[in-house]
């Protein structure tokens, strides 16, 4: 598609752009942001390579693929450029998708969550059980980008803010083999909801692939074990995905530095507060009434952008 091409030739301008910078940059904490947004380019651009972003019709991908439940997926949400603000922007995100989830009767459990000082989120994984969740939600994963004054914003300037979307197919029982040996378990205390018997001992999990770079967190859970078990499912389903993108049939076979398709889409949409509109830019579709969207109703907008996806 010619507006891939293109998008692809901006990011790679942008990418050199950044390097340039970043070979004269003396200060420490702007050579961290070149680094970071060098990383963020590179995902960008990986992604938009890869044969798996081609839009194809995730009903049909289900019924061809018996390992994926459509009924259960993984939301992932993660602050991305924007400091505080993102993390804000991350929370909205979190209630617009789970006021949906309330407002069409699906059910949702909390996995993990990480907060930042101002009370947003930095990362937080959801499992949404619902019918044909995951080809409603499918469409999601990506970058997605805020318009909008911040309530710390004292001269009402307008600032551009990023979180991203992971949509991750809960797997059914299949086996995937993980080397333990590839395994880096750490376990720390949980900063979440569960009473004092949850924050006093070690029952939260950190799992790292250690071949792929991948990190599944989980801390739902008040044993240690089940948020163990919790966060070797979440792993298989995000190492499913990245075989599916590199179109290899064996763990061994990955390489390492890509994950999962929420962070390597292109930015996906806008919602631009003072405007009061949201932008599909894969569909070039907009919408207004944005308060009451991020509220929760969003089933049309879904609908309408998955309904262009399988037209491109």
């Amino acid at each position: 598609m010619e507006y891939l091409e293109a998008e692809i030739t901006r990011l790679e301008k942008a990418l050199q752009e950044v390097r340039l910078a970043l070979e004269t940059e003396k200060d420490p904490q702007l050579t961290q942001l070149l680094e970071d947004e060098i990383t963020s380019l590179q995902g960008q651009i990986t992604g938009l390579k890869t044969p798996q972003f081609t839009l194809s019709d995730p009903d049909t991908d289900t019924k061809q693929d018996s390992n994926i439940n459509s009924n259960i997926v993984i939301l992932e949400i993660r602050s991305g450029t924007g400091g505080d603000e993102a993390g804000l922007f991350a929370s909205d995100l979190l209630k617009m998708y789970t006021r949906f989830a309330d407002l069409i009767g699906w059910k949702y459990e909390e996995l993990f969550r990480s907060e930042n000082s101002a009370g947003g989120i930095k990362t937080i994984s959801i499992e949404i059980h619902g019918k044909n969740c995951y080809k409603m939600l499918v469409g999601e994963a990506g970058v997605h980008r805020v318009q909008r004054v911040p309530i710390t914003e004292s001269g009402g300037r307008i600032h551009t803010s990023t979180a991203t979307v992971s949509v991750l197919p809960k797997l059914k029982k299949i086996e995937i083999e993980v080397h333990p040996d590839d395994l880096e378990w750490d376990f720390f205390r949980s900063g979440g909801k569960g009473g004092q018997n949850v924050n006093k001992v070690s029952t939260a999990v950190r799992l790292t692939h250690k071949p792929t770079g991948l990190i599944v967190e989980c801390q739902e859970e008040r044993y240690q074990g089940k948020n163990r078990e919790k966060a070797l499912e979440v792993l298989k389903s995000q190492l499913y995905n990245m075989m599916q993108e590199q179109q290899v049939g064996n763990v061994t076979e990955l390489r390492a530095g890509q994950v999962g398709s929420g962070d390597r889409n292109e930015k996906i949409r806008t919602y631009n507060f003072p405007q009061d509109r949201i932008t599909d830019h894969r569909v070039e579709k907009s919408w207004h009434n944005l308060e009451v969207r991020m509220n929760g109703d969003i089933e049309d907008m879904l609908a309408e952008v998955m309904e262009n996806l399988n037209k491109v």
